[in-house]
């Protein structure tokens, strides 16, 4: 997954586990030139969004194993990635990262909503605790969403 590349970059580059928020802006923007500062901001929080980056006292801690994300060559990050994806969206990625199928999660996920007459996300979020893959920052975020009215 090309976001998790990106906020692996960083943290490999400096060889350090947290990183200040300016520090990873700066590696994105300055080091890299992947992104303005403003865009590196953005996607601070995207990535926040997506459980990706926790923010601890001052400092973003990446929530996987950077030393196990491989970042090609010649990677340079979509533009698009700062636009976030949806709930419906990340918990069909982990799915299918999960070994499972994306057609087959899909109509999975189609039935369940039809079935108890939710919104795609919810149903997705069942989808994805019936068969046993933790989707919580998703179900965090669905909640949330819900809440706000978005």
């Amino acid at each position: 997954m090309s976001l998790e590349i990106t906020v692996a970059a960083p943290f490999r580059g400096r060889g350090r586990e947290s990183l200040a928020e300016s520090e990873f802006v700066v590696a994105l923007s300055l080091d890299r030139g992947w992104f303005s500062p403003d865009q590196a901001k953005r996607l601070v929080s995207v990535a926040t969004s997506e459980g990706l980056l926790a923010q601890g006292e001052g400092d973003l801690q990446p929530t996987f194993d950077v030393e196990s994300v491989e970042i090609p060559e010649d990677f340079a990050p979509a533009e698009s990635l700062l636009q976030g994806r949806s709930v419906f969206e990340q918990v069909l990625d982990a799915c299918v990262k999960a070994g499972g199928e994306k057609r087959e999660a899909v109509a999975g996920i189609n039935r369940l909503q039809r079935s108890l007459a939710v919104t795609v996300e919810a149903a997705a979020v069942l989808y994805a605790h019936r068969q046993g893959i933790d989707v919580r920052n998703a179900a965090e975020r669905a909640c949330t969403d819900l809440l706000d009215g978005k």
